[in-house]
């Protein structure tokens, strides 16, 4: 009984951390492997937008040199500053990284 409990035990540990989500390692020669790491870094700054601005601090914005990913950095980290409804980090993040394959798409379908 003992071996069965902390095997069920580990199992859902394992299980919740699978639940997290966090992608494995993007091989580079996956078709969209740059957008994918994109995405994630833009992911992580919109989760940090988020705790800059539950914690009172001024919004920290990229200097626009007309590339698409400063514009789509900036525009996300704006929208997490005005949205009061994105009121956890889960949400910051759901919504960075939504944002973020919304608006890569549209730029490549621009080109």
């Amino acid at each position: 009984m003992k071996r069965f409990s902390l095997s069920l035990l580990a199992l859902l540990a394992v299980s919740g951390a699978w639940a997290h989500g966090h992608p494995g390692p993007i091989d580079d020669s996956m078709p969209d492997a740059q957008k994918i790491r994109f995405c994630e870094r833009v992911r992580d700054h919109a989760l940090q937008a988020f705790y800059n601005r539950d914690r009172g601090r001024p919004m920290k914005l990229f200097d626009e040199d007309g590339s698409d990913g400063a514009r789509i950095t900036n525009y996300i980290i704006k929208r997490v500053y005005e949205e009061p409804q994105i009121s956890s980090p889960k949400k910051a993040e759901t919504f960075g990284r939504a944002t973020c394959n919304e608006m890569m798409r549209s730029s490549t379908a621009s080109e």
